[in-house]
């Protein structure tokens, strides 16, 4: 209803709704025979060629797993959003008419300075999925500054009873507030103008209106006028929307969508197909894909993607220039923005997240090149990333807080300085790359003790939590027996290492432990703690109950946490050198945790921040889906004596422990061997995972 209404801004996302978008989508690939009218982009098209036969069909097969991922919302969906910017856009208009009168301009004119709002990103470019968020633009008049917007505008928002999670990030590269609004995400960034009043029919396409604004505005306009201007310059919209969707659920499914984490965000992602668009104007979106990756994993970085030459212009703004900039230079995969003042979209790319990034682009050219002759079907593109069983130590960055508006504001300022801890891990000598995860992971627990605070804090939670046990185990197949293994958060095992400057000792450093998951790891004091092999077999339900009701009824507190996760790949070790490699990543931490304890608004009452190590077998659970099991590394080959001090006849003993196991460790022992066992006598039991348990006697014993 307010898509294409002028008066309500151009938030709508045109011709990309359910109805003009799927009929668009079901002729899209007959569309891509069109030739475009002019040349689009810096150099001419690689290939000018129509799609064959086999292409078009491989677009339908692209198009149809979309639905299935599904990219594409209903109607009822697309109507709800443009309610809710409706309602937004009215909200805006009478926070905007307040401020004025605050400011002294009387009722009749502070009911025309007006105030609109503009969408951009994935909603206007057309290719939203369900639950997909809304970036929004709000546009006002120069007496209204980011202060009232982030103070008044927010508080008029949170006393909407249809919103909830709201937080306004004012320390942002570009300062947003962030809510849900009747259950839609949406990110709301500001604006002002050197105008008296904003126009409903006002147009962000001038560079005149960039006269005489901070860096913040002009970041904050850039978005909108990207968007628009990646529109203007594909060959076919179409075929860039069905390309486009594909990219962002591979990206997403692969987990190297996050903008701020350190990989591309949906800018960089939209102008790099946008610009294979160009190369290859004719092409189905199928083939596209197909080009997209090839491309991408040969670039040679930091060469700039650019969709048009750069403009300099007459405004006195920084443009994007690393001849003048010495910071441009530092730019790994610099993919530019075409609006002026042209800016680096992917300045947050560490040597990490490029590394990632390069490698998944090359997984993914193998797949593709396979679906365009027929060889492999396109699921097999989107299959999810391995981020939790690919590395063997990780780093948990727990952010705690004791309320839920306080905890919002602090994880997202931990999320956004993530990126400076992975850039000096990237420092420490032997470690060969941080690699981030994409989100947080949330969780709200109640805490009955300050102990039980400071263990949630340090991600150890509490065993009562009994809804969190989930099972690790397989299904049996072919009729194989298999008892189901349970594990509940609180059996994990306890770090080794903690980040926090507040404590006395320095976080530990991590020591090199082989394939072995009792080596000893190093402590801040020098010291070693062993750390035993962790048993998989828990306690029944009835047992944890049992532990649960020792425990004295007080009163219960609530805590929100935040877990953000780094993976850690370590050098291959010199062959040459004998010397053990150690990560030392005291430094890192110390630093890190101080510059998050610098914000103004911390309050060490009322919040934390907690840096600890973890190995791959003992991630918590809510890291994997219910069909993904957790790492279990190899174990070495070991030995085991057990010493019969009387014979045969205190053998039942050592047997007892292990009589209710599955497989138990002594069941190997044959009768026979357990008569013979004279006093005084060794057995040697030999014990090999994934191979069948055997006893070696003495030979005197035969």
């Amino acid at each position: 209803m307010y898509r294409n209404s002028s008066s309500y801004g151009n938030y709508g996302a045109p011709g990309a709704g359910p109805g003009a978008g799927g009929a668009a989508i079901g002729a899209g690939a007959a569309a891509a025979h069109a030739r475009p009218k002019k040349t689009l982009g810096i150099t001419p098209p690689i290939s000018t060629t129509p799609p064959t036969e086999q292409e078009l069909a491989c677009t339908a097969q692209l198009i149809q797993t979309l639905r299935d991922y599904g990219q594409y919302e209903s109607e009822d969906e697309a109507q709800n959003r443009e309610i809710v910017l409706g309602k937004l856009d009215s909200v805006f208009k009478e926070f905007v008419r307040q401020v004025s009168v605050k400011n002294g301009l009387p009722e009749s004119l502070a009911n025309e300075v007006g105030g609109k709002i503009f969408t951009f990103g994935s909603y206007r470019l057309g290719v939203h999925a369900k639950g997909s968020d809304i970036d929004t633009l709000c546009v006002a008049p120069k007496h209204v500054k980011r202060e009232d917007f982030l103070e008044h505008m927010y508080e008029a928002l949170k006393a909407m009873p249809e919103v909830t999670e709201i937080t306004a990030v004012a320390d942002a590269y570009v300062p947003v507030i962030k809510l849900e609004f009747s259950g839609i995400a949406i990110d709301l960034v500001f604006a002002r103008l050197a105008l008296p009043a904003v126009p409903d029919d006002l147009d962000l396409s001038e560079d005149s209106l960039l006269k005489n604004l901070d860096e913040r505005c002009v970041r904050s306009l850039n978005g909108s006028r990207v968007t628009d201007d990646i529109l203007r310059l594909v060959p076919n919209v179409e075929t860039f929307r069905t390309t486009l969707r594909c990219i962002k659920l591979w990206a997403k499914q692969r987990a190297i969508y996050s903008n701020v984490m350190g990989f591309f965000g949906g800018v960089a992602w939209a102008i790099l197909v946008a610009r294979i668009c160009q190369l290859y104007p004719n092409a189905a979106a199928g083939e596209v894909v197909c080009k997209f990756f090839q491309i991408v994993f040969r670039w040679e970085w930091p060469l700039p993607v650019l969709l048009r030459p750069i403009e300099e212009g007459p405004l006195a703004v920084r443009v994007w220039n690393p001849k003048i900039y010495p910071s441009d230079k530092l730019h790994r995969m610099p993919i530019i923005t075409p609006a002026y003042p042209s800016m680096c979209s992917t300045h947050n790319v560490t040597a990490s997240t490029q590394s990632v990034t390069t490698q998944e682009c090359e997984r993914a050219a193998l797949i593709t090149n396979k679906i365009m002759i027929g060889l492999e079907k396109w699921p097999a593109l989107f299959q999810k990333h391995d981020f939790f069983t690919r590395y063997k130590h990780y780093l948990q960055v727990i952010a705690s807080s004791d309320s839920n508006e306080t905890h919002l504001k602090w994880s997202g300022l931990v999320e956004s300085r993530l990126r400076q801890l992975i850039m000096k891990l990237e420092l420490v000598q032997n470690l060969a790359s941080a690699h981030p995860y994409i989100k947080g992971f949330e969780a709200r627990y109640t805490y009955r003790t300050p102990e039980e605070k400071d263990d949630i804090a340090h991600g150890k939670i509490p065993a009562r939590f009994s809804s969190r046990v989930q099972s690790t185990t397989p299904p049996p197949t072919d009729g194989a027996e298999t008892q189901a293994a349970t594990t509940d958060l609180a059996a994990q095992a306890e770090p080794a290492a903690t980040g926090d400057a507040s404590d006395a000792a320095a976080p530990a450093p991590l020591a090199e432990t082989g394939d072995n998951p009792a080596a000893p790891m190093a402590t801040a004091d020098g010291a070693t703690d062993k750390v035993d092999a962790v048993d998989a077999t828990v306690p029944q339900e009835g047992v944890a109950q049992e532990l649960a009701a020792l425990v004295p009824e007080t009163e219960e507190k609530p805590i929100w946490t935040t877990t953000f996760y780094i993976g850690l790949t370590v050098k291959p070790k010199d062959p040459a050198s004998s010397v053990g490699r150690k990560l030392d990543i005291n430094w890192p931490i110390s630093e890190f945790s101080k510059m998050v304890k610098s914000w103004d608004k911390f309050d060490d009452e009322h919040m934390d921040i907690i840096i600890v190590n973890v190995k791959s077998e003992n991630l918590p659970l809510d890291v994997f889906d219910a069909s993904e099991l957790p790492r279990v590394l190899k174990k070495r080959r070991r030995t085991l004596q057990v010493f019969v001090n009387s014979g045969y006849r205190d053998l039942p003993l050592l047997l007892q422990p292990y009589s209710s196991r599955p497989d138990p460790l002594f069941a190997c022992l044959p009768e026979p061997v357990i008569r013979r066992a004279p006093a005084q006598e060794a057995a040697v039991i030999s014990e090999s995972i994934g191979r069948r348990r055997r006893v070696v006697c003495n030979p005197q014993t035969q």
